[in-house]
């Protein structure tokens, strides 16, 4: 009987010493790695969880052990991370960087602008301005082939035609044009898939019609990028859309001065005989059906206009330039009847 006491009390004496150890262990695991402050800031990137990011922790030296660290979180189940941008310092413990990341975030957001019809040369001028990239470093990303044939791979609406040899920038037309927030140090791709993201959100809601349409989705970006450019007012969209596909069922040259502009990469109230006979695939004047590819950022009413045009048996319309109060657009049947408007609201013949 002593015997089994002996043995009893020698178990009992172990678990205390192995449970004081495991404590002792536990509350220097997730104590802090060092007692001198050093901030370290740290992007969580989207859809991370607690116990995912603790790789992410220990790789920057702000916890000692993982194994602690996640034993903590299946305790106290903290509330969800959200994506950010956190300053942490590597004289915090656990609890405190887990206190930091659930209520104190740090990130720093910042906002691009994107207007409808801005070519893409100019998004990522604007871009640039936000972010440590420069214009010709963008621009340089949007046109490697490796990543062309990942988005292709990732978005419904972009084909191999974007690849078409003559197109002058292949993502010309698909970014959606928004005001979007960022992160502070967020990387161009992180941008390019905002962008894309919302040019699929937008084009799902039309994808019945689009599937339906004469025109598959480049074809239609490309006529909506034309529309963009040539209309003053919203009201005037599916007019002139409805010009535009008048012209190309009758096989008439759409002689837009929006592609002409893209053609010669300047863009100007009036455009000479020279500009007007210059040979690129973009020009419409030059050429007969629709330019290669877009030639801005269509915002979504000229997409919807494009798809959801006016019918009417006008083709030939004039915005009278010269009258900014009234931004009048005037169309017309037939080319003498159009010439007679220009002289009358422009001064000049057409």
């Amino acid at each position: 009987m002593k015997k089994y006491c002996n043995i009893y009390k020698f178990v009992i004496i172990f678990l205390v010493v192995l449970i004081i150890l495991t404590c002792g262990s536990y509350k220097i695991g997730t104590s802090s790695v060092s007692k001198d402050s050093f901030e370290v800031k740290i992007t969580i990137p989207k859809e991370s969880t607690y116990l995912s990011i603790s790789s992410l922790l220990k790789e920057n030296n702000l916890i000692r052990s993982e194994s602690f660290y996640k034993i903590y979180i299946k305790i106290f189940k903290p509330n969800n991370l959200k994506a950010g941008i956190y300053t942490l310092n590597r004289n915090m413990n656990v609890k405190e960087i887990v206190d930091t990341l659930e209520g104190n975030v740090k990130s720093e957001e910042i906002t691009i602008t994107i207007p409808e019809g801005k070519h893409i040369e100019e998004v990522a001028e604007i871009i640039s301005s936000k972010i440590n990239m420069s214009k010709e470093d963008i621009l340089l990303y949007w046109q490697n082939e490796e990543v062309l044939n990942s988005l292709i791979d990732k978005y419904w609406f972009l084909t191999d035609v974007i690849k078409k040899e003559g197109i002058r920038y292949s993502l010309e037309g698909y970014f959606f044009p928004d005001t979007y927030s960022i992160l502070k140090e967020s990387k161009i791709e992180d941008i390019t898939y905002k962008m894309l993201d919302k040019m699929d959100e937008v084009l799902s809601k039309y994808k019945e019609e689009i599937s339906n349409s004469k025109f598959n989705v480049h074809e239609i970006l490309t006529l909506a990028s034309i529309v963009e450019h040539e209309a003053i007012l919203d009201s005037d969209r599916p007019m002139i859309a409805g010009v535009f596909i008048n012209r190309l069922d009758k096989s008439m040259k759409l002689q837009s001065c929006a592609t002409v502009g893209y053609a010669i990469n300047e863009w100007k109230l009036s455009y000479n005989y020279k500009d007007l006979q210059t040979d690129s695939p973009y020009n419409t004047y030059f050429y007969e059906g629709l330019p290669i590819g877009p030639g801005n950022m269509p915002g979504e009413l000229s997409i919807e206009a494009v798809l959801r045009p006016t019918k009417h048996d006008y083709y030939y319309f004039l915005a009278n330039v010269n009258d900014k109060d009234s931004k009048k657009t005037y169309y017309s049947k037939t080319y003498s009847e159009h010439r007679q408007k220009c002289v009358k609201y422009l001064g000049r013949s057409c």
